[in-house]
């Protein structure tokens, strides 16, 4: 089709969509007709004449109106919709939906069109907002929890003929069942569980304790909703412990040897050991404390955004999802409907399942994408090259392939991408963040 002069009337629509109603001009659609009649009577096979030498009305009988149209539909309307969503600079993130509302050779053909474009998205201003920044204290008991984790390594495990004592170690067979039936696929013979909080499931932990051989503890457990065994998941379960043998962990006392032996002579004594766990539990803490006001930041910035995430960007996440999925089981050499039967679920249960985490990873993008353009934030390639180098230095895997990425235009863009949001964050930190 010829450019022509179209009348294009548009309408925003919910969920970030763009309606067009087009209006072809008659001269458009007549030329539409003839092109496709010239090209079709190439293949029309007409007893008396050669190829593209019928007459056009004979062309068009043995075509038929109905199959006529709809060649010349397939030659004038994507076409015109292309031109329509041109002229009025509106870039679709999905396939025009397109409704023929009138085309017929002697008149202006009529579209309808929908197409979903990105967002407009509201940043909130970030100088009416604060975050708080929290400050984890480390005391003498988090020392000494680390310490004796440390120690634990040189513990000594010896069998004893006694009753269950917290800290144990206990060798036991363990029963499951759920609505009075067991599960076989549940059940461990000879397994050994830790007698510690943090180890053993609460319920477990409170009746171990004080069983000697041969005895049995039970407990009722709810189990967790994400449990592999979708028997089990979220249900009433019935735990049965049958201690087979009990043995004891005898951790070693700190002293200036042990600890010369846990830091491979880098610390003398006692204390100075203890003095540098301090140290590094400080240092973890500021980077997690660091991290979690990065989080709290970014939340209260996203929360306090306006943006609809359309629904074609969160399917086209979710496929993308659903693609790394069937990649990742391939190589294990499973199929994703085995997969879905071991979840029991049907594929729009899991589907539909992706979309909250799809839409919410979406907003925060479409939120960081927005500021970097209010913020001007723009790495140069020199700086993106900087960036890549440092990380090859953190990380053996990229130093051996530092060349490759240098000179690859896909892996320069993603490192382009990373440091760009490392730098809006940073950016909203300073702006959102306060000490508390």
């Amino acid at each position: 089709m010829a450019t022509a002069e179209l009348s294009v009337v548009t309408e925003n629509l919910p969920g970030s969509q763009v309606g067009l109603t087009i209006e072809v001009p008659q001269e458009a659609v007549d030329e539409a007709y003839e092109r496709v009649l010239k090209r079709l009577s190439q293949r029309v096979k007409i007893e008396g004449f050669r190829p593209g030498h019928a007459p056009k009305p004979l062309i068009e009988a043995r075509i038929g109106p109905a199959a006529l149209r709809e060649e010349v539909i397939d030659a004038l309307v994507p076409q015109a919709v292309n031109q329509a969503l041109k002229e009025r600079s509106i870039e679709p993130i999905d396939r025009p939906q397109v409704e023929v509302l009138d085309l017929e050779r002697g008149r202006p053909a009529r579209l309808s069109a929908r197409v979903s474009v990105m967002p407009e998205v509201q940043l909130p201003e970030l100088a009416g907002m604060k975050v708080d920044k929290q400050h984890t204290e480390v005391d003498d008991d988090m020392v000494e929890r680390r310490l004796l984790e440390l120690r634990e390594r040189l513990a000594e495990i010896e069998p004893v003929e006694r009753e269950v004592r917290p800290g144990d170690l206990v060798v036991a067979d363990l029963k499951v069942a759920t609505g009075g039936q067991e599960v076989a696929s549940e059940a461990r013979n000879a397994m050994e569980m830790e007698v510690r909080e943090g180890v053993l499931v609460p319920e477990l932990l409170a009746v171990l304790p004080g069983k000697k051989v041969g005895e049995v503890a039970t407990a009722e457990v709810t189990m967790p909703e994400d449990h592999s065994n979708p028997d089990l998941a979220g249900k009433l379960a019935n735990l049965e412990v049958t201690v087979q043998g009990v043995k004891e962990k005898r951790v070693p006392e700190l002293t200036d040897e042990i600890a010369q032996q846990l830091s491979d002579g880098e610390r003398k004594t006692a204390a100075e050991l203890r003095e540098a766990v301090r140290e590094d539990l400080v240092e973890q803490a500021r980077r997690l404390d660091e991290l979690a006001h990065e989080q709290s930041v970014l939340k209260a910035v996203v929360e306090g955004t306006q943006v609809e995430v359309p629904k074609a960007l969160v399917d086209h996440e979710v496929e993308h999802q659903v693609s790394d999925l069937e990649e990742r089981l391939k190589r294990q050499g499973l199929r994703i409907d085995r997969y879905l039967q071991y979840l029991n679920q049907t594929p729009e249960e899991y589907l539909d399942g992706l979309r909250p985490d799809a839409a919410a990873r979406l907003k925060v993008d479409l939120v960081l994408s927005e500021f970097g353009k209010r913020l001007g934030i723009e790495p140069t390639d020199e700086e993106v090259e900087a960036y890549i180098r440092t990380e090859a230095e953190r990380d053996p895997e990229l130093k051996g392939s530092l060349d490759q990425l240098l000179a690859n235009g896909s892996a320069r863009d993603y490192f382009r991408h990373r440091l760009e949001r490392l730098r809006i964050l940073e950016t909203l930190v300073k702006e959102v963040g306060k000490e508390a």
